[in-house]
């Protein structure tokens, strides 16, 4: 029984009275939409009558009040990237349409999608700053937000240092906000900068890229059409990214390709797959050893694959080979006879896909699990072609992108890393002082290695998921200068992370609180203070433009649907606000124009193009991406390749990299390291950043390069060093060449295009060292973009052509090897297994070892496992306050075993409290099903506005309460963060569960 609730009062159903009327007369499609008032909101729960299908866009005519307007934009949900119509009338967004021509959602929408509209306009928003005082929501004006909070952070950055206040990004900022965030933090002096990616795929990036060069979707959603196998784990995307299902369920149709699904829960995704293979949580290496072990023992392995492209794969085989059916079985709890046909499955159905999410990286391990997923792939030889690659499907709208842009702790934009060469290139993008943006930084006398000082400039900052840990551990026990005592939540839910009965009793300890959200978040009623709590309205992504990167690293551009509304402010022209308030307005953008306030969009654009060479954000232009959108028409939808028109041989987005400038019109990279195309239109080999040799090995590829390359083997990175060797440096312009000189300090100004560059601005003969410094510019630091432009003209990738590695000699396990939960119920398995020992880093203490030693499985012997739903998204907040999305789903619940339920007396929709072994606990409903085995348990990670049974309705500011309310499962989850990235464990913990 479905319930709309509004401050916990039902009301009528409109949509009840518009079905009542179809009873009693034809009514046309828009009228009925009027009627039940779902213009105002999509066509949500529409869908449910027609299949999820509603009719094209009819061209925009005249209307009564004025000319009806078509833009453009995309869904801020998930990562599959939908294009969504924009009706809009005298400035008003009166309908919205899905974008029949986007090749990605090709006329389809999900429930969340059809319904965006209410995102930008609901009811439920944040409509002015407001402050709390004596425990009251007090509303503020801009000015005096931005002078109180601004005052007091320079107060505790005078006291404290910059690490001392917090900059929280988001995953729901552009890419030119993500950019302009970190640029910000920057200029603020601090790393201590972090978003969503920490905590949903952190182990994924830092996994993938140190096994083939880059951390991110190999292939797309699209190219799943060529996949003859589907193998996915730890993933649910009938729920998670509905519309990327039509994809999966396009290569079963069509190719008759077997979907294999590996999950502890039986999902929606896993209601359509030929395979279903249930697991114990926690066991993602033994289970992917376990297909291996097949693969090796039977000859299956793509040998010629291995010996060309992959290094350390005999490492792996000596682990694999202790993976024996029945160790497999007695960790993982699956029957080698299972796995021996799965592994039978993907050896005969090549190429095939492998599809992950959150179920593989939320773990202590996840980059072991992770680099499991990649060295299957690579020992069935799936890499580098149509329907292979790893298909990581990413969460948010613009996860990919923020984490692109460097909105993290530990990289600059296009993860160049905080050394010092990361930072003067872009200071040099920059065109700033880089004295005085060290001089923004603290430095830890005598913290370093041999007593040096440490500048925290270099220095990783406390990632999102350990921010309590920086206001809550011992001053002295943290590698940085002092505790948090400032936390900026910019658009991050708190309840999508960890620990929240600790987290409460952080907020409380620090100095001030802000929260930068179109809507409250559960950060305004999880805090249990009286004052010093700041709430700044931020305007949707609906009321400004700018780019956003789907899962597939295709860039797309949002047109402005509407003004702001009420006294909303985009996220970049609240950051210049800040900036003016601290003083470097003039300095962080002195490239970027500034009109009435609001940052040029199209500028900030233009300057990630001048600097992202690493991973190719170069070449989309704010020109380019436009017009992809207005002819998307145009592309391939499986390929995703324009076919004729005006972007004929182009890829739709121009997925990353795309190489040199945008004057190169480069096509963009539909597939990573597919030596098939030449590298000019879209072909790679693998990344060589790890050197060209290993303990004696060639790590560079051996008889294997891009189609058309000049170089018939491996190579390594270009330099210009290297061009000079290869006598191609002569085919460098002489502006090129002149910038080549200016990059490695040789010039004392940049030159520009229009200059006088006849003449080198040094010789060797002026200086010795001319030739060793100008030879070190390489394809990522060359501001002309030349070097890259040079290499492509021969053939050739900028990064090199090398061997993935199987083995990460630079990582806590070299080969990914299984470790048993922190929290685990089978002590038999942990002196055979155990995690890692208690280690600090990331500039905080993290426990290993001094948890797992405790036996909690007597106590709490169920395992807890989460994800999401298909009907809220993040933490909930936007999604719980939207109505036709809050009728869909009205209670946080808990799944249950029948068998586990009959042994505790339970029965379906009974309360229940659900308890931590660390002592948080949350009363939710109980949902009998056989969805989850015995002995484990699912929540969804959405819900918000209760604490531990406590109803926090009336501590949201009037009128800014989502619909729906429910315990945060997070409340219970517990402690447990990986080996290498700080990426916290959700997907196995330990709980026990009792009557209400």
């Amino acid at each position: 029984m479905l319930r709309k609730k509004a401050n916990g009062a039902a009301r009528s159903n409109r949509m009840a009275s518009a079905l009542s009327e179809l009873g009693t007369a034809a009514v046309d499609r828009r009228t009925f939409l009027k009627r039940s008032g779902l213009t105002i909101g999509g066509a949500a729960a529409v869908a449910t009558l027609s299949g999820g299908m509603v009719r094209r866009a009819e061209a925009a005519g005249e209307t009564a009040t004025g000319e009806m307007e078509i833009r453009k934009s995309v869904c801020t949900h998930c990562s599959v990237g939908c294009t969504v119509l924009a009706e809009v009338s005298n400035g008003v967004w009166v309908g919205q349409e899905p974008g029949f021509d986007s090749p990605f959602n090709l006329g389809a929408h999900c429930a969340k999608g059809a319904s965006v509209r209410e995102h930008a306009h609901g009811e439920r928003r944040l409509k002015y700053p407001m402050k709390l005082v004596g425990g009251k929501w007090q509303r503020i004006s801009w000015d005096e937000a931005i002078n109180e909070i601004g005052d007091k952070m320079l107060e505790v950055r005078e006291a404290a240092g910059p690490d001392s206040v917090y900059w929280l990004g988001s995953a729901k900022h552009s890419n030119e906000q993500s950019y302009l965030i970190r640029k910000f933090a920057a200029y603020w002096g601090t790393n201590n900068i972090d978003h969503q990616a920490r905590i949903c795929h952190s182990t994924t990036v830092a996994g993938v890229a140190n096994t083939w060069g880059y951390g991110a979707m190999t292939n797309s959603y699209n190219d799943i059409h060529n996949s003859r196998a589907i193998f996915l784990i730890g993933g649910n995307p009938a729920e998670a990214h509905p519309v990327s299902l039509l994809h999966l369920l396009k290569a079963k149709e069509e190719n008759n390709a077997p979907l294999i699904v590996c999950d502890p829960r039986f999902t929606r995704t896993a209601a359509h797959a030929d395979e279903y293979v249930r697991f114990r949580p926690g066991t993602d290496v033994a289970l992917i050893w376990g297909v291996l072990y097949h693969i090796f023992e039977n000859g299956w392995e793509d040998k010629e694959f291995i010996n060309s492209r992959v290094w350390g794969m005999d490492q792996i085989r000596t682990e694999v080979a202790r993976w024996t059916p029945e160790e497999v079985e007695r960790v993982t709890g699956v029957p080698g006879s299972q796995l021996q046909r799965v592994a039978r499955t993907m050896a005969e159905s090549r190429p095939a896909t492998l599809i992950w999410c959150m179920g593989g990286t939320q773990h202590t391990n996840g980059n072991n699990n992770t680099r499991a997923y990649c060295i299957l792939q690579l020992a069935l030889g799936n890499m580098g072609k149509a329907g292979g690659g790893t298909n990581i499907f990413r969460g948010h709208d613009n996860v990919q992108g923020a984490t692109d842009l460097g909105v993290l702790a530990d990289t600059l934009p296009g993860y160049y890393g905080l050394t010092a060469g990361s930072w003067a290139h872009w200071a040099r993008v920059w065109e700033e002082e880089l004295d005085w943006l060290k001089g923004r930084f603290a430095v830890m006398p005598g913290a370093g290695d041999e007593g040096k000082d440490r500048l925290m400039m270099n220095e990783t900052g406390i990632p999102v998921s350990r921010w309590i840990d920086g206001v809550l551990e011992a001053r002295e026990n943290l590698e940085q200068p002092d505790n948090t005592k400032v936390m900026v939540f910019w658009g991050h839910a708190p309840n999508s992370q960890t620990r929240l009965p600790e987290m409460q009793k952080a907020m409380g300890m620090l100095e001030m609180l802000v929260v930068i959200d179109p809507y409250p978040t559960m950060t305004a009623v999880l805090q249990d203070r009286t004052d010093g709590v700041y709430l700044l309205p931020a305007s949707t992504q609906f009321e400004t433009s700018g780019s956003v990167t789907a899962s597939n690293r295709s860039l797309q551009w949002r047109e402005k649907v509407v003004e702001p509304l009420f006294e909303s402010l985009p996220d970049h022209t609240i950051m210049h606000k800040f900036a003016e308030k601290f003083g470097f307005a003039d300095r962080m953008f002195r490239n970027i124009e500034v009109k009435d306030g609001e940052p040029v969009v199209e500028d900030i654009t233009r300057e990630f193009n001048r600097g992202m060479w690493t991973i190719g954000y170069t070449g989309q232009s704010p020109e380019r991406m436009k017009s992809h959108m207005q002819n998307q028409h145009t592309f391939d939808r499986t390929t995703l390749r324009g076919v004729g028109g005006a972007h004929d041989g182009e890829f739709y987005g121009m997925p990353w990299p795309c190489w040199g400038t945008a004057e190169m019109k480069h096509s963009g990279s539909a597939n990573l390291y597919d030596t098939s195309i030449p590298v000019a239109q879209g072909g790679m080999g693998f990344r060589a950043r790890f050197g060209v040799e290993r303990d004696g090995d060639n790590l560079l590829a051996e008889g294997s390069w891009p189609v058309g390359s000049e170089i018939e083997d491996g190579y390594p990175e270009f330099t210009f060093a290297m061009l000079k060797e290869l006598g191609w440096d002569k085919d460098l312009t002489p502006y090129e060449r002149r910038y080549i000189d200016y990059v490695a300090g040789f010039a004392d100004q940049r030159p520009n295009q229009g200059d006088d560059v006849g003449e080198q601005s040094q010789t060797g003969e002026i200086d010795s060292d001319y030739d060793e410094k100008v030879g070190g510019v390489n394809w990522k630091t060359d501001l002309s973009g030349g070097i890259q432009r040079v290499a492509i003209a021969h053939g050739c990738a900028p990064y090199g052509n090398a061997k993935a590695r199987a083995v990460v000699w630079t990582f806590p396990d070299p080969v990914p090897i299984h470790r048993e939960p922190l929290y685990t119920p089978r002590r038999d398995l942990v002196t055979d297994y155990p995690t890692y020992e208690d280690k600090t880093f990331w500039r905080v203490p993290t426990a290993y070892a001094s948890i797992q030693k405790n036996d909690y499985s007597k106590d709490f012997p169920m395992i807890m496992t989460s994800g999401r739903l298909v009907e809220y998204e993040g933490g909930g907040d936007e999604t719980r306050s939207n109505p036709w999305l809050a009728e869909l789903q009205q209670d946080m619940f808990v799944e249950i075993n029948p068998s586990d339920a009959n042994d505790l007396g339970l029965r379906d929709r009974d309360t229940v409290w659900l308890h931590s072994p660390e002592g948080g606990k949350i009363r939710i409903m109980a949902m009998v099903t056989e969805r989850v085995g015995r002995g484990v348990v699912f929540t969804p990670f959405h819900f918000g506005g209760y604490f531990q049974g406590n109803d926090l309705r009336g501590k949201y500011p009037d009128g800014a309460d989502p619909y729906v309310l429910g315990e945060a499962c997070n409340t219970a989850q517990t402690y447990g963060y990986d080996s290498v990235t700080q990426m916290q464990e959700t997907k196995t913990t330990l709980c026990r569960i009792e009557r209400a």
